[in-house]
């Protein structure tokens, strides 16, 4: 048996050409045979699909065709963003120049725990997440692999920059890594304060942190997951700076506004964190993973810094090779910032900032549309991208249905979300191909679901 090649050396971009065609067909068979956003039939069916054609795991001899075989049933049993009617989660569709990034990374597999193993892209790394934490407002930035890991970092800092003894405090309408978090990090169970409407209540923090003693990290939200709002900043930060609390603001969903000269108003008071969470694989259009933390004060970063002999000995860092360690909590980690980097040379603010107005003035039509038919409710007016909605006069338990109708069906993919004490159908609009054509085609799948 002959050796694989490999994907990079003398050989590796021609070993690539002929694979590439390979996976393309594959991609375009799947598709085809999945004919929608979504596999029909629920898990039982995509289950019985995918052993079918994965057969056994590891044989005794191999199979020159699995690429294809199996690229073929993922296509056939994915949820497809790129399809106008898969609009569920904060899911998005990639841009094809940031998924051909995204090749170049994996066939050079360069790994950022030290600057020998990559050298190109740490140097590459170091000014793009500079530049994209001044265009916040901050710092400095690192790379991370999304919203989860940005926030668990925040709160790390916090903790080492002040104390074990340190509280959180957020919103009720905060994502659950935070929580989260806080457990990991073993520090006291988190102060929650109200949300009413979805936001959280700049007068029931000014309540709570007026009765905390010791060090408080408050943490706000600019991009809710279930109804994407943003928390009032400007108000938050005041009552931060009032009492000497530090502040972090989770803006994985929200921080894509900063692209648009339209909308980056909404995200007036972000520069007065301390810490910021972004999120590119969101309103950024890369592929998983793509996220940051960034960060007010660089010093902060000095907690996480590790000594390896083998990866950043002290005369290596004496003589100029850069320490890569203290820039995650990973050691082995992907040039994330390639597809990045590639995406905003490639489209500029301006090409950023117009897919951003794109998709939220989808969001601006849909409610229109939900508005108009008197066989559905608006929850209210969408703040980003999401907009929830639910068939008029149905029980939480008939509103659930539709959805799991719709996704048994493979004919659309929305999401589900409780608010004001009632469960709404969820759309967060990511594509910017999507038409309003799609959304009328949408809100008559929902209509056609309801129970009578």
């Amino acid at each position: 048996m002959s050796t694989p090649p490999l994907a990079s050396g003398p050989e590796g971009t021609r070993a690539l050409r002929a694979l590439l065609g390979v996976v393309l067909d594959a991609l375009a068979a799947g598709d085809r045979a999945r004919g929608g956003p979504l596999p029909a039939g629920g898990p039982g069916a995509v289950d019985a699909r995918v052993g079918d054609a994965l057969g056994d795991v590891l044989p005794e001899d191999g199979d020159p065709d699995a690429l294809a075989t199996l690229v073929r049933v993922l296509a056939e049993g994915a949820a497809d963003p790129a399809d106008a009617l898969c609009a569920a989660h904060l899911h998005c569709p990639p841009l094809a120049v940031a998924v051909a990034a995204d090749l170049a990374a994996g066939a050079l597999n360069p790994s950022l725990d030290s600057w020998d193993q990559a050298p190109a892209a740490s140097a590459l790394e170091a000014r793009v997440t500079r530049a994209l934490a001044r265009h916040a407002g901050l710092a400095d930035a690192l790379v991370t692999t999304g919203g989860t890991e940005s926030n668990q970092l925040a709160l790390l800092l916090a903790r080492e920059r002040h104390g074990p003894g340190l509280r959180l405090v957020h919103g009720a309408n905060a994502h659950h890594s935070l929580p989260r978090a806080a457990w990991l990090l073993g520090l006291p169970e988190p102060v929650v304060v109200p949300a009413p409407a979805g936001l959280l209540d700049p007068a029931a923090l000014d309540a709570a942190l007026t009765t905390l003693p010791g060090p408080v990290l408050v943490a706000a939200t600019a991009g809710t997951t279930d109804a994407g709002l943003i928390d009032p900043l400007p108000a938050v930060a005041a009552r931060c700076a009032a009492h000497g609390a530090r502040l972090h603001v989770d803006a994985a969903y929200g921080g894509g506004l900063l692209f648009s000269e339209r909308h980056r108003a909404k995200l007036a008071g972000l520069d007065a964190a301390d810490t910021v969470t972004l999120d590119l694989h969101k309103l950024g259009w890369q592929p998983v993973a793509a996220g940051l933390l960034a960060v007010r004060d660089p010093d902060d970063l000095a907690a996480l810094h590790q000594r390896a002999d083998y990866l950043n000995a002290d005369d290596d860092t004496g003589a100029g090779l850069p320490d890569l360690l203290g820039r995650s909590l990973r050691t082995s980690r992907r040039p994330d910032v390639l597809k990045i980097a590639v995406t905003l040379r490639t489209l500029g603010r301006g090409g950023l900032g117009a897919l951003v107005d794109r998709v939220c003035a989808l969001a601006e039509e849909l409610a229109g549309q939900v508005a108009a038919r008197p066989g559905l409710d608006l929850c209210a007016p969408p703040v980003i991208s999401t907009v929830l909605f639910r068939p008029a006069r149905a029980t939480d338990d008939a509103v659930a249905a539709v959805r799991r109708t719709l996704l048994a069906d493979g004919r659309a993919v929305l999401g589900r979300a409780r608010h004001d004490g009632r469960l709404w159908l969820k759309t967060t609009l990511l594509n910017p191909h999507t038409r309003p054509a799609d959304l009328a085609g949408l809100l008559d799948l929902v209509e056609g679901s309801t129970p009578r």
